[in-house]
């Protein structure tokens, strides 16, 4: 039949996401675009794919059958890309790669430099996107490989089919308006505990490490502004309406006029690159795995399955 690779990847996407705008906002597509990548893929068939059920769209029989037979033509289809670039006397191709704001600003562009000096044939497409679903835009296949963060204390569930390869960890400090605790070097998280917190929601990974951190310290943080742009909670901080952790890599963001106080606590989070298992050896992704690390820091990282 006459399909086309980005055709079945809005089908396989939709049991996943439930809605079209969910699909398009995995993919980069508009919804009008994914509707009608369906559209023409059920005149390719000749059978009806999805229903509409209330406000969301499932798959029909016919529709669920092809999303199994679509993932195992999209699975071949890019080891097929592998087996070709290994045939090739030179690195070269195009990835696509997944990433979150703060990565966007800081890792990647440093790391392109490096990757067009020593792969030319390289051609590297970026996408900034939630950093909780860059997991799943691998699993997916809408994104070769990703950067992404994960918690100690509140880990992103694994997928087999997923590795995932540490490239750097960063310590949180606690940011506090100017003067909020003078002569306070280092300080507990349960010292900020009668004022107001700036954090992101709680069904985020991110918020819930940070609420998990503050449990073990015997508190509930009052979270007065639920922000989760990082530019946008260190202005907050700024302006003195509350506190807030923070890394290294985020204060990068937006120089402020705050005060950075060590914790006593240990709470870290994961700098992470993650890939497919098959695309391990898939000379442009090794290639591009291999620039990230250095750029990060870590010349000999243990990659762990993921």
């Amino acid at each position: 039949m006459d399909w086309t690779s980005a055709q079945l990847r809005s089908l396989v996407e939709l049991p996943r996401r439930g809605t079209i705008t969910a699909v398009a906002e995995a993919l980069g597509y508009t919804p009008g675009g994914v509707s009608q990548q369906i559209t023409a893929l059920e005149k390719a068939t000749g059978m009806q794919l999805l229903r509409r059920v209330g406000r969301r769209v499932e798959l029909t029989d016919a529709g669920a059958t092809l999303a199994l037979h679509a993932e195992r033509i999209l699975t071949t289809e890019a080891e097929a890309v592998e087996a070709l670039e290994r045939t090739r006397n030179e690195i070269s191709g195009t990835l696509r790669i997944g990433l979150f704001a703060t990565a966007a600003a800081e890792l990647l562009p440093p790391a392109l430099r490096q990757v067009r000096e020593m792969h030319p044939g390289v051609t590297v497409r970026s996408r900034d996107m939630d950093v909780d679903e860059v997991y799943d835009a691998v699993a997916g296949g809408s994104v070769d490989l990703a950067l992404g963060l994960d918690y100690p204390d509140v880990p992103i569930p694994r997928d087999p089919s997923l590795r995932v390869m540490e490239l750097s960890r960063e310590r949180f400090s606690l940011a506090v308006p100017t003067g909020a605790m003078p002569g306070r070097p280092k300080v507990s998280l349960a010292d900020a505990r009668e004022l107001g917190w700036i954090l992101p929601s709680v069904g985020s990974y991110y918020g819930r490490a940070v609420l998990t951190a503050c449990r073990r310290a015997g508190f509930e943080p009052q979270v007065l502004h639920e922000v989760t742009d990082t530019a946008a909670t260190l202005a907050l901080v700024e302006a003195g309406v509350g506190v807030s952790v923070v890394t290294d890599l985020m204060l990068r963001l937006r120089p402020s006029s705050l005060e950075v106080l060590e914790l006593h606590e240990t709470m870290e989070r994961h700098i992470v690159v993650v890939f497919r298992s098959f695309a391990e050896h898939r000379p442009t992704v090794a290639a591009l795995v291999d620039v990230l690390r250095t750029s990060a820091g870590r010349h000999s990282p243990t990659p762990t399955q993921a």
